[in-house]
């Protein structure tokens, strides 16, 4: 009898931390965060195969770390283990629930990649690589990403997705992270991106401008999130599309835009759209499929916000709020 054959993967590159959540009676709580990770998670959940490109350190954060990511079925087979210690990011929230982060990041596992860490080439049928936030900027890791994912747009057959979800606080200077990320966006396929990262990047430059500059550079898509205002995707072909945020009684904003990269992600798996045979569809796609594509990703992020911290749906939740 002949084996099934091994579901398509997708892979997510770049840091899994620890958020110490400040807690009403002011004691901090640690819960496995980072935005790639984050992004793992949510892609695992939902369905997908998510296999994550990580260093972890073996400490005792390390090991909570690494447990979270294989209770939720994100495969580490390629994650460094390092005996580095983990990352942490100190998260406070305001009276509306908005998230925000301060970092103890020196010395820890998550920039450390050098380019024997990252599998060359990806395994066959990997369908998309997912990578941004910190790790794609912070040297001396971000270099190696960058080439991965350059040696990925030469194969030509992976998908390679984008999402700066900036910190400011840990990057250089702003010339040299908007260069950097010049250069992420041109070897891209898809980019996600919010409208506060936009503000720092450009400021002042209408956002739905920049993502029709940007889908002229190289990317097929560009999709522009604006938080409970909704979502903007405008494609290489010119097709144009802005969905609204579901209502939800919010509980805070953690791990929102991470569930929104997952829930897009995850949306053009399931419409073909992955994988360099669909990068013309994934182009030509219609006001209708782009708009699904859409209104799925912002529902998963709006049942995440309905949760407390970084908490994405799986795909029957999904399926049952949509109904």
């Amino acid at each position: 009898m002949t084996a099934d054959p091994e579901p398509p993967r997708l892979f997510v590159a770049g840091e899994a931390l620890i958020d110490l959540v400040a807690e009403p009676d002011g004691r901090f709580r640690p819960i496995p965060g980072g935005s790639p990770a984050n992004v793992a998670v949510g892609l695992s959940r939902l369905g997908g195969t998510a296999s994550l490109l990580a260093r972890l350190g073996t400490g005792a954060f390390g090991s909570t770390i690494r447990a979270h990511l294989e209770a939720d079925g994100v495969d580490l087979a390629h994650a460094v283990t390092t005996s580095d210690p983990a990352t942490l990011a100190v998260v406070t929230l305001d009276e509306h629930g908005r998230a925000a982060y301060d970092f103890y990041a020196e010395g820890t596992a998550d920039w450390g990649w050098t380019a024997d860490e990252l599998p060359d080439p990806l395994p066959d049928g990997t369908l998309a690589l997912v990578t941004g936030s910190i790790a794609a900027a912070r040297e001396p890791g971000a270099s190696a990403l960058l080439e991965l994912l350059r040696r990925e747009r030469r194969r030509g057959e992976v998908s390679l997705v984008v999402d700066p979800n900036l910190r400011p606080s840990l990057l250089g200077p702003r010339d040299a992270v908007r260069a950097r990320w010049d250069d992420l966006i041109g070897l891209a396929d898809v980019v996600k991106v919010s409208d506060e990262d936009l503000e720092w990047l450009v400021p002042g430059a209408p956002p739905a401008e920049v993502a029709a500059d940007w889908a002229g550079r190289g990317p097929s898509l560009v999709v522009v999130t604006y938080g409970a205002d909704g979502a903007l995707g405008v494609t290489s072909a010119g097709t144009s599309v802005r969905v609204r945020t579901p209502p939800v009684d919010v509980v805070d904003t953690v791990g929102a835009g991470d569930a929104f990269t997952a829930g897009l992600v995850d949306g053009l798996r399931l419409a073909g759209l992955l994988g360099r045979p669909g990068e013309d569809r994934l182009a030509g796609t219609g006001a209708d499929g782009l708009r699904a594509v859409l209104d799925r990703a912002a529902l998963v992020a709006a049942i995440t916000c309905a949760r407390a911290g970084a908490d994405p749906p799986t795909a029957a939740q999904v399926s049952a709020a949509a109904h």
